[in-house]
């Protein structure tokens, strides 16, 4: 029996566990899928694209940032992702090989890309997120220059240039 009057402090630890599991889960059900397909887009495979997106949410579950709004959530996880993407395709052991060389897995099958989804994919890396932020993601070029720490009139260069790229590429 407590005697305190305060109750049985683990019961609040429980608690306090419990509702951040579901608010894990709320933004992980919300966002997975958007940050899957943009770890895609730097990835170009499946399994890395996920093992993106584990490590995003990992960085989510552990961070104790306190977000203003879901957009600000989001586009901390944009940018988490983003980030996470760049450093591992700079890895040395990543720049020996290109995936096209290494050995097909039998029975794995890669997701279904339109064309256009291709041509987007082989822009380079700051077009290509420019590009997904704004016509994916429905951001405008001055929230994308916040969330890429670049001045607003660098984003829309990006976007132009990468407009300009897909159209060479189209004809």
């Amino acid at each position: 029996m407590n005697l305190s009057g305060t109750g049985n402090e683990s019961d609040g630890a429980d608690l306090y566990a419990l509702y951040r599991e579901r608010e894990f889960t709320d933004v992980y059900e919300r966002y997975a899928d958007d940050i899957y397909r943009l770890c895609f887009s730097f990835m170009k495979n499946h399994m890395d694209a996920e093992d993106a997106v584990q490590e995003t949410f990992l960085k989510f579950y552990y961070s104790e940032k306190k977000f203003e709004s879901e957009k600000h959530q989001k586009a901390w996880l944009i940018v988490t992702a983003s980030n996470y993407c760049k450093d591992i395709l700079k890895q040395h052991w990543r720049k020996r090989r290109s995936i096209e060389q290494l050995p097909v897995t039998a029975g794995v099958e890669e997701p279904l890309v339109d064309e256009m989804m291709e041509l987007i994919l082989g822009l380079p890396d700051k077009y290509k997120l420019a590009v997904y932020l704004y016509y994916y993601e429905g951001y405008d070029s001055s929230e994308i220059a916040k969330m890429l720490k670049k001045p607003p009139s660098t984003v829309r260069t990006y976007l132009q240039k990468a407009r300009k790229l897909l159209k060479e590429q189209l004809i």
